[in-house]
Parts: structure tokens; C-alpha cells; sequence
């Protein structure tokens, strides 16, 4: 039987330990407070962007997406079949579609070549999922939904960074 690997390990090397402490004193640890606007005015920053929301979680990052971008009942979205299940519920939360496409061996990213046979007349997004660190194929990925008209919603929960 193979060695317990953990998915991930707390890293306390810095202030952290006095962050959290003084997080927990302010009694802002969900929500709002100082060092959710601070995340977010630094992830802003370091991505060129006005604005950045922090959400609890992927999930609700996603779901808020297809809101905003308008995707309802009856709509159709392209998603990895090799992904978190957060990617395809999104959609159903949204009482869309969600379409299962393949993924490319190599990175185990949606795989371009899919993405003509699911499109349809209903096809409003497409979902690419950054697994596992490796990012998506994504000037394709631009250039197909660009001239279909559909939306790219990114999905980089496991492989942000700064470019």
C-alpha cells in the first residue's frame, strides 16, 4: 500500500500565526475586514484589474459567474468531464445544461478538438478547468469560442498565479 500523501500542509513561515490571531480578535473572519480587502485590493493589483471579490470558495466563485454572465434554464455549458463536480453543479444551479466534453491526455484540460461536436444552438459558455496546476489550452480555446460567440469562463481555482 502506498504512503499517505496529504493533498496540502499549513505553511507557517511568516505572520501568519499573527494574522490569523488578529483576525479572530476582530471578530471579522468571514465575509469582511481588513485582511479580506487587502487580499482583494493585492489580487486586483497583481492582475491588472479594478476590481477582484473574494469568495469563500470555488464554487460559489463559478456559480456567480454564470449568474452574472446571464446563463439560465435551457441553457447549454461546455465542461471537462475530468474535473471537480463544483464545475458541472454551477451549471445545474443555474438550471443550464451542463455538457461533458473530453479531455486531452497530456494536461488533462478540455481538449479543443471536442469543443465543435458539443456546440450548439444552445451553447451560451464554456468552462475550461486549469487541473491540477497545468492551464488550459487557452489562446485556442479564445479563438473557437470568439468566432462562435461563446463565453469563456475560467476556472482557475487550482492554478492561479501571476503572469
Amino acid at each position: 500500500m502506498p504512503e499517505w500523501i496529504p493533498i496540502a500542509q499549513p505553511s507557517f513561515r511568516g505572520n501568519e500565526k499573527k494574522y490569523l490571531l488578529d483576525t479572530v480578535e476582530s471578530g471579522w473572519i468571514s465575509s469582511i475586514g481588513y485582511y479580506i480587502e487587502q487580499f482583494e485590493k493585492t489580487f486586483a493589483s497583481m492582475h491588472g484589474v479594478k476590481h477582484a471579490i473574494a469568495t469563500h470558495n470555488g464554487t460559489i466563485a463559478l456559480h456567480l459567474a454564470l449568474v452574472a454572465a446571464g446563463i439560465s434554464e435551457g441553457d447549454e455549458v461546455i465542461v471537462p468531464d475530468l474535473t471537480f463536480i463544483a464545475t458541472a453543479n454551477c451549471v445545474r444551479y443555474c438550471h443550464a445544461i451542463p455538457v461533458l466534453v473530453d479531455v486531452d491526455p497530456n494536461d488533462w484540460n478540455i481538449s479543443v478538438e471536442s469543443l465543435e461536436a458539443a456546440r450548439t444552438p444552445k451553447t451560451k459558455a464554456i468552462i475550461p478547468v486549469h487541473l491540477y496546476g497545468n492551464p488550459a489550452m487557452m489562446d485556442s480555446i479564445m479563438a473557437w469560442s470568439q468566432s462562435h460567440g461563446v463565453l469563456v469562463i475560467e476556472d482557475c481555482a487550482e492554478a492561479l498565479c501571476n503572469h
